[in-house]
């Protein structure tokens, strides 16, 4: 904590990505390189709402100490309109892109306008590809907390939800947090939508320490007694599909779905959204428009997911394409959720981001959900959401 009463004004850097995260719903599985595919499959901005979102919530819970932040951001879509849109008109623009649709140099240049301001905190709005951008500027110089709105956030840096990222932001102003080494993480694009999972570690950054809403990277669980609950996961849902052939399912994306789908000889995405319909694949690594498309087709659907393993997530990490107009179209009561009991020893909690608070609030609502650990066995997990 600072000493006296008084504390100095925190300078704080804010910085958007604008294209963050539009290649999630159009199944593109990130957006690096991709833009124009993206827009052109009628992708749309989604790093400005998540960003409004953060600092509407900062606002609301921190009456007591807005008037101690100086802002410092990037001109229009960057930075300057999201604070606008939030409600806070005086901050000072220190960069101003040159591109219609920017750009990693513009993401880097803002960054070094922000260092030579002195700021505090880099709080940017983006996926990995953003934290690895903002790092390689800041390095350790400048603690950094990401929002999440990229399709793959796996890096240390990132808040759990928006609304975490606005209480981290809360009380590193307070002088209640601590800065602490943080990994950036990113995945290799072109590798992820061919189907491979290769994740680089960029380096070690400053970033804030807060176990609870500071996401922790991916683990993966291996060993003799997860494959033996792999085997029995398949048992469960060959058994489920059997029983119920008049049912539509979608495969979520994972290791331990994979595995099923091997285990009914039905070729699967890894890390996309597949359908099978009587054992048959009747779609594969779909989009958002071409779930709701067999929707139309097929009235019954039951959704298979699996939690990210340490992180917990099974909606808003890495499944962008299930959107919120698909999730209610499914029905929360139709998802499956499957997890060996090692990875929930790791994620004693289910989470999930949509993206839209109505539907995150359902989710809450609910509170708890079953997870299948096994033949015919399952057990309760608490879910966590955006609204906390």
């Amino acid at each position: 904590m600072r000493a006296g009463r008084e504390r100095a004004i925190m300078k704080i850097g804010f910085i958007v990505n604008p294209i963050a995260g539009m290649g999630g719903r159009v199944g593109l599985k990130g957006t690096d390189g991709v833009v124009d595919e993206a827009i052109h499959r009628g992708a749309t901005p989604v790093a400005l709402g998540k960003a409004v979102e953060t600092l509407k919530a900062f606002l609301e819970q921190s009456h007591e100490i807005e008037n101690e932040v100086q802002w410092f951001t990037c001109d229009g879509g960057m930075g300057a309109h999201a604070l606008t849109k939030a409600g806070i008109n005086i901050f000072t623009i220190v960069y101003r892109s040159q591109h219609e649709v920017t750009t990693a140099e513009d993401t880097t240049q803002g960054c070094s306008c922000l260092l030579e301001h002195q700021v505090d905190l880099v709080v940017f709005c983006g996926g990995d590809g953003t934290a690895r951008d903002v790092f390689s500027v800041l390095g350790t110089k400048v603690p950094m907390l990401g929002i999440p709105s990229g399709v793959k956030m796996h890096s240390g840096v990132f808040a759990i939800t928006t609304r975490a990222a606005a209480k981290i932001l809360a009380e590193f102003i307070k002088g209640s947090l601590t800065k602490g080494d943080v990994e950036i993480l990113d995945l290799d694009e072109d590798r992820y939508r061919q189907g491979e999972w290769n994740i680089r570690l960029f380096g070690i950054a400053t970033g804030i320490v807060e176990p609870t809403y500071i996401q922790v990277g991916k683990s993966t669980f291996e060993s003799l007694s997860d494959e033996d609950a792999k085997e029995e996961l398949a048992e469960h849902v060959i058994d489920e599909m059997r029983d119920h052939p008049e049912w539509l399912y979608l495969l979520g994306s994972g290791g331990t779905i994979d595995y099923i789908a091997k285990k009914m000889k039905v070729d699967n995405t890894l890390l996309g959204i597949d359908a099978v319909y009587q054992n048959k694949v009747v779609g594969s690594d779909l989009n958002e428009q071409s779930l709701l498309d067999l929707l139309d087709r097929y009235p019954k659907v039951k959704l298979v997911l699996s939690p990210i393993g340490a992180q917990g997530f099974i909606l808003g990490r890495g499944n962008l394409q299930l959107s919120p107009r698909v999730i209610r179209r499914i029905g929360i009561d139709n998802i499956i959720v499957i997890s060996t009991p090692s990875k929930l020893l790791a994620t004693p909690i289910l989470r999930v981001d949509t993206g839209d608070r109505a539907l995150d609030e359902e989710f809450a609502s609910e509170e708890l959900m079953m997870v299948v650990i096994g033949y015919r066995l399952s057990r309760v997990v608490k879910i966590h959401t955006n609204n906390f």
